[in-house]
């Protein structure tokens, strides 16, 4: 905890005012006053901005705290979340965009009105997106942010959340898609060139990358007991990428196969990320957009789980600590403090005045340090606007696509009539609205932390995707797939992986020295595995409805036509 310099305090205000500037002038580049220009920036957008855009909605708060704690806790595993998700992103761009462009559609309730009819799945999923978007997205985000400036500052945790909120909200009020999509452009530069220069701060301090995978296997706390149980200690399989399909906090078998429903879900099919290459002026700029955002997303190894683990090396007591009690006094939380690395990196590492002897170690290493005559302040505040730029993504991409469903596919169905000025002011007010609830939500979240926030987001991610991603899948790739076979499919998967979300809510994980009291299910199955079985369940009841509420002379041929279409 730490006061900023005059010079922090001159970064951070001139973010903001950046920001609100090319907000402001990316809403009068482009014609905001029509549905289509608001929603999905006129289709005019290029490929840079598109792929922008999307890493910087993914690369959100979370990562910086999220990633980075489950990187100290447990190694390098954690970076199979990104390197998998390059391969969904070209499936994104090569396999399901062209669908969803040829069908004109805007948001994908709609797509789902169009390949299969009625009138249910488009709005369950539209209530259930906005919903999810809120509890998972929003609370998520504004919790690490939480995090990292409470950590790092010390500042009012509401204050500095509301502030952030409202000067978000403004932009994307008046400019719609477009301003988010060029704002996003700008967060990205903000945060890769921050994170860039802790990560280089951070190997300067640990002495490189041999001797941090070395000393990250010796990072042990003081105390490493809690009653009669022995912890703290890194895994085994820290430096491993694939890990025991059984024993370990990754298995690889899930890390193939389970969280590829997610990752489909998360790239391909969720609103947040199509909306954005739906935006593309040609084809050949979606594909562009989600090539270049499949390139940045091999940084955040560097970025933040490398980091992270540095962290764990640099203060073992506080971010490896395993004893209720002590992390209590560290991070007011029992279940453990790996949160708070990212934070606590920049507190100890960039301290005011360090800055020029960062440059100084990598141009003309030995040099002395101690005695170079001035050093530039503004780093810390540098970091800052990195954390509220990864923030600051995530909220406007909810709150666009948030009221491009709610205006395009819930109000639409009230106002069968209703004039484009009227869909402009409804999408305007649900943003205040969303507004409203996010700032609400603040100490639900903070009263709900838990050990590691990255494992809580994947595995909610786990009990939910599966059922839509098959849905959207079959939907594509099988054309006798029936409105009943889906909608029917979707509620027995939302049931099933949302009582395993409700046992896992109810069931808290124990910590250091108490007794594992939760069900078998919570702890013997690991949610990767669980996605697995529930992508299986909601496909075979979704052919099978779907055949049996066919005409009978259609059902040999519709079997015919599933099994041609997965050769």
């Amino acid at each position: 905890m730490t006061e900023l310099h005059w010079g922090d305090l001159v970064v951070i205000l001139g973010y903001f005012v950046l920001c609100i500037l090319v907000g402001l002038w990316s809403s009068f580049k482009e014609n905001t006053g029509s549905v289509k220009g608001y929603f999905l920036a006129g289709r005019n957008m290029i490929w840079a901005p598109i792929g922008a855009s999307m890493f910087a909605t993914n690369f959100g708060s979370h990562f910086f705290v999220g990633m980075a704690g489950t990187a100290a806790a447990s190694g390098l595993g954690v970076v199979i979340y990104e390197w998998h998700a390059i391969f969904m992103l070209i499936l994104l761009g090569w396999v399901f965009v062209p669908v969803y462009v040829a069908s004109g559609v805007y948001t994908m309730p709609e797509f789902l009105k169009k390949r299969f009819g009625g009138k249910r799945l488009r709005i369950t999923l539209s209530v259930m997106s906005i919903f999810f978007l809120i509890v998972q997205r929003i609370s998520v985000s504004m919790y690490a942010g939480a995090i990292f400036i409470q950590q790092s500052l010390g500042w009012n945790m509401y204050l500095s959340i509301v502030s952030v909120t409202l000067i978000t909200a403004v932009y994307t009020i008046i400019g719609g898609l477009t301003a988010v999509i060029w704002t996003d452009t700008l967060q990205t530069v903000i945060m890769i060139i921050g994170s860039t220069y802790l990560t280089i701060a951070s190997f300067i301090k640990v002495g490189g990358i041999e001797a941090l995978f070395e000393k990250y296997m010796n990072a042990v706390p003081n105390v490493t007991t809690c009653g009669n149980v022995t912890m703290g200690y890194p895994r085994d399989d820290a430096l491993h990428i694939f890990r025991d399909p059984a024993t370990s906090d990754i298995p690889w078998t899930g890390a193939i196969l389970g969280l590829t429903p997610m990752a489909i879900l998360a790239w391909c099919t969720d609103q947040v990320m199509v909306q954005r290459v739906l935006a593309a002026k040609t084809h050949s700029h979606a594909k562009g957009g989600v090539i270049f955002a499949a390139w940045l997303k091999i940084t955040p190894f560097f970025l933040v789980i490398l980091p992270g683990m540095i962290g764990r090396v640099l203060f073992p007591d506080e971010i490896g600590c395993v004893d209720p009690d002590i992390c209590m006094k560290v991070c007011e939380n029992p279940n453990g403090c790996s949160n708070i690395v990212y934070p606590k990196l920049v507190i100890e590492i960039l301290p005011a005045g360090k800055v020029s002897q960062i440059f100084y170690e990598i141009l003309a290493p030995g040099y002395e340090t101690s005695v170079i005559p001035f050093s530039p302040p503004g780093v810390r505040g540098l970091m800052l606007a990195c954390m509220l730029s990864a923030l600051m993504s995530t909220l406007t991409s909810v709150f666009n696509s948030s009221s491009s469903m709610f205006t395009l596919d819930l109000w639409t169905r009230f106002r069968r009539k209703a004039s484009e000025r009227e869909l402009m002011i409804v999408g305007r007010a649900f943003i205040l609205v969303l507004v409203v609830i996010s700032i609400l939500w603040i100490p639900i979240l903070t009263a709900n932390q838990g050990g590691q926030l990255w494992n809580y987001l994947q595995a909610m991610m786990a009990y939910l995707a599966p059922p839509w991603v098959v849905i959207f899948i079959l939907g594509i790739a099988w054309k006798r797939t029936t409105e009943k076979g889906a909608f029917w499919s979707l509620m027995a998967g939302l049931a099933v992986g949302g009582s395993r979300l409700v046992i896992d809510l109810v069931y808290q994980k124990p910590t250091c020295g108490e007794e594992e009291t939760r069900p078998a299910i919570l702890y013997k199955v690991h949610f990767l595995h669980f996605a697995i079985i529930l992508t299986g369940v909601v496909f075979i009841v979704c052919v099978v409805v779907s055949l049996f509420t066919q005409p009978r002379d259609e059902v040999k041929v519709s079997l015919l036509t599933l099994l041609n279409s997965f050769n």
